[in-house]
C-alpha cells in the first residue's frame, strides 16, 4: 500500500497488481471490497481473479442463522460484484457459499463473463446450489450457448448435482484442458461428449462411483482430448479398474503423465512390468490399497539382478549406487517417483518398514523417492515402536 502513496508513477504501476488477484477472507472485506469497486469503476476492469476459497466464520462463534442475518455478502453483493469485474479469467469458490450462489449468479459466470477460463465449485452440495445449477444447465433450454470459454473446471465433491448437469455442461468445453470431477455422479456418456478439441492435462474422477472400469479405459486410452496430453490422473475408487482392465490401459497411458493415482485398483505382482515403464517419467505415484506386496514395490525401484554375474574387478558403481556393469545388463535406468502412496497394501507392518530388508525401496538407491504415504494405523504402529524403545 506505500508505493500508492510513493507518486504518480509508483501509484499507475501498483495499482493492477493490487487488484489482479483478490482473496477474500472475511464477509467484512468482501463488503468493504465491493464499495471500493462501485465507488471506482475502473478498478474492477482490473480484477483478473476472486478467491473466495478462505472465507469461512468458523472460529467466529457464528450459526448459520446468524450468517444469513449478516448482509456483507449475500446471492445479490455477489453478483454485484461480478457486474464490477468484467474481465474477471478466475473465479474460486467453496461450500462456505454455496448458499449464496444462486441462479442469477451461476449465469453470470457461465454467460456474462467473456474472458473466465477457471471456475472452481469445491464442495458445494446444498439443495440451493443444485436447484439453480440444474435450472442452468437444463436441455431443454434454447438459449443456452453452445460453448463456454471455460478451461479449468472443478466440480469436486458437488455431489448433489444430477448426471444431467455433466452431459450437458461437458460438451459446451471445446478448451478445457483440467477437469475435477471427484465424487459426483458423472457417467461416461458425459466423458466421452467432451469435444475433441480439447486437451485435458489434468482430470480426476476419483470416487465416481457410477463410472464403469472398461469405459472409463476406453476414454481414456481413445479419446482425442486425453490419449496423449494428461499429466495429472487420478483414478481411486474401490475396484473401479479389473484385472483387465489394468492390463489395457497401463501399456497406453501417455508419456507426458507425471502424477498417476491408481488406488484401490486391481493391480497385481504380475502388473509390475507394466508398471515400471510409468516410473521412468510419473513423479507422484498412488498404489495404496491395490493388491501389490512388498516385493512387487521393492522391484521398480532397485535395478534387478542380472541373468548372469560376471566376474572380476571391472565394475563401478552407478550414480544410485547401484552396480553400473548390472544396470547396463538389465537395461534399467533410473526411475522418476518423488512421492510414493502405499497406504493399505496387504502385509505392509510397522516392522516391515523398519527394515530395509524388507523395504528397499528406503535405500539410497532408490533416489529421487522422497515422500512415502502410509495409512494412520502404520504411522500409530510407528509412534507406538519409537515410544516403546524410548
Amino acid at each position: 500500500m506505500s508505493c500508492l502513496l510513493t507518486s504518480q508513477t509508483f501509484h499507475d504501476a501498483t495499482l493492477p497488481t493490487l487488484y489482479r488477484h483478490i482473496t477474500v477472507p472475511s464477509s467484512y472485506m468482501f463488503s468493504k471490497l465491493l464499495k471500493h469497486l462501485s465507488r471506482y469503476p475502473d478498478r474492477g476492469t482490473l480484477v483478473r481473479r476472486l478467491d473466495f476459497s478462505h472465507l469461512s466464520s468458523v472460529g467466529l462463534g457464528r450459526t448459520q442463522l446468524m450468517n444469513t442475518k449478516i448482509q456483507n455478502l449475500t446471492a445479490d453483493t455477489l453478483l454485484s460484484c461480478l457486474e464490477l469485474t468484467p474481465h474477471l479469467r478466475e473465479f474460486l469458490v467453496q461450500q462456505h457459499l454455496q448458499d449464496d450462489l444462486s441462479e442469477a449468479v451461476i449465469r453470470k459466470i457461465f454467460c456474462g463473463l467473456p474472458l473466465l477460463n477457471a471456475v472452481d465449485f469445491c464442495g458445494a452440495s446444498s439443495s440451493s446450489f443444485r436447484s439453480a445449477f440444474e435450472a442452468i444447465f437444463d436441455p431443454q433450454i434454447p438459449s443456452l450457448p453452445s460453448t463456454f470459454t471455460i478451461k479449468r473446471l472443478s466440480l469436486h465433491e458437488c455431489n448433489t448435482l444430477s448426471a444431467q448437469v455433466f452431459e450437458v455442461l461437458l460438451p459446451r468445453l471445446p478448451y478445457l484442458t483440467h477437469l475435477d470431477v471427484c465424487n459426483t455422479t458423472i457417467e461416461e456418456s458425459a466423458l466421452t461428449a467432451i469435444p475433441k478439441t480439447a486437451r485435458l492435462t489434468h482430470l480426476n474422477i476419483s470416487r465416481c462411483y457410477r463410472l464403469k472400469g472398461p469405459a472409463v479405459v476406453k476414454f481414456l486410452t481413445t479419446h482425442p482430448a486425453v490419449r496423449d496430453t494428461l499429466v495429472y490422473l487420478n483414478l481411486i475408487n474401490d475396484r473401479l479398474l479389473s484385472c483387465s482392465d489394468v492390463e489395457k490401459l497401463l501399456p497406453l497411458l501417455p508419456p507426458t503423465l507425471r502424477a498417476l493415482n491408481m488406488g484401490g485398483a486391481k493391480i497385481i505382482g504380475e502388473h509390475v512390468p507394466l508398471l515400471v515403464p510409468l516410473t521412468k517419467h510419473v513423479e507422484e505415484l498412488g498404489l495404496g490399497s491395490t493388491e501389490l506386496y512388498m516385493d512387487d514395490i521393492n522391484s521398480l525401484f532397485i535395478t534387478p539382478a542380472p541373468p548372469s554375474t560376471k566376474s572380476g574387478g571391472g565394475d563401478s558403481d552407478g550414480p544410485d549406487g547401484g552396480d553400473l556393469t548390472q544396470q547396463e545388463e538389465t537395461g534399467w535406468s533410473s526411475h522418476a517417483v518423488r512421492y510414493l502412496d502405499i497406504s493399505g497394501l496387504p502385509g505392509v507392518k510397522p516392522s516391515t518398514l523398519r527394515s530395509t530388508d524388507s523395504c528397499r525401496f528406503l535405500l539410497p538407491a532408490a533416489r529421487p523417492l522422497k515422500v512415502l504415504e502410509i495409512g494412520d494405523k502404520l504411522v500409530k504402529g510407528l509412534k507406538d515402536g519409537v515410544t516403546t524403545r524410548q
